[in-house]
């Protein structure tokens, strides 16, 4: 846990506030083991293997999966739920997004990318302000709607899961041409005011209102400079005949 902490710049006294944003600020939201020839296992050793002691980042199942520990490991009560993410037309298979609440209280969420800084009152159906947007939960039917900035992102159910219920999703998600996780390599990370993602062409930072997108010459060391991740010729001949 001690380690865990340290790798997100937190402590033990941190708030449930503060361990959601410097999770957000300090680990990356990202793609790479699908073009990587490697397979993503969802139990607790191999994500904290991966996240903490190889500082790399991760997708919702793995991100949420070992953040849930932690916060479990601190005296907080999780429960994982499963989501239908929106994909511009309707909302996606079960067991789409893994999301956490957290105390029965907080929708606690680091691993859907461009999302909230701080976790969400669950109770709440009025808007709630976020340094990254106005979002609202909405009941539909049995299940509750996220929506940021008036749209939606995902629907989530109130069921709690184990973590062994996301693993053929997961795997989906790792294998299917059609998910849009095997489009092509990207890593993102948050910023205090914004966001940096590096994907195989480009490197886009937002910063409060103001965008700009940079061609990528080397994307591997792009990917270096801004995640610390190295890419070794054995283990990521996919992301590098890619790139």
């Amino acid at each position: 846990m001690d380690a865990y902490l340290q790798r997100i710049g937190a402590s033990r006294d941190s708030s449930l506030a503060e361990l959601h944003e410097r999770h957000l600020l300090s680990v990356p939201f990202e793609n790479l083991d699908t073009h990587m020839d490697t397979r993503i296992v969802l139990q607790i050793p191999w994500l904290y293997d991966k996240i903490v002691e190889r500082r790399r980042g991760g997708f919702c199942y793995e991100l949420n999966g070992l953040f849930a520990e932690l916060l479990r490991h601190l005296g907080y009560s999780v429960q994982l739920l499963a989501a239908r993410v929106f994909n511009g037309e309707g909302f996606g298979p079960p067991f789409d997004h893994l999301a956490l609440l957290v105390d029965d209280a907080w929708l606690v969420d680091v691993g859907f990318g461009s999302f909230v800084l701080h976790p969400l009152s669950w109770r709440s159906r009025e808007d709630q302000k976020d340094p990254f947007g106005m979002f609202r939960l909405v009941d539909a039917g049995d299940d509750v709607e996220v929506l940021m900035n008036g749209e939606p992102c995902y629907r989530l159910e109130r069921r709690p899961r184990e973590l062994s219920e996301f693993v053929p999703t997961c795997w989906w998600q790792q294998t299917s041409p059609e998910s849009h996780f095997r489009k092509g390599p990207m890593a993102s990370l948050a910023l205090p005011d914004g966001r940096i993602t590096v994907t195989g062409d480009k490197i886009v930072v937002t910063e409060g209102d103001r965008k700009t997108s940079t061609d990528v010459e080397d994307p591997a060391a792009a990917f270096l400079e801004h995640f610390g991740v190295h890419f070794r010729q054995s283990s990521a001949s996919g992301v590098l005949r890619q790139l």
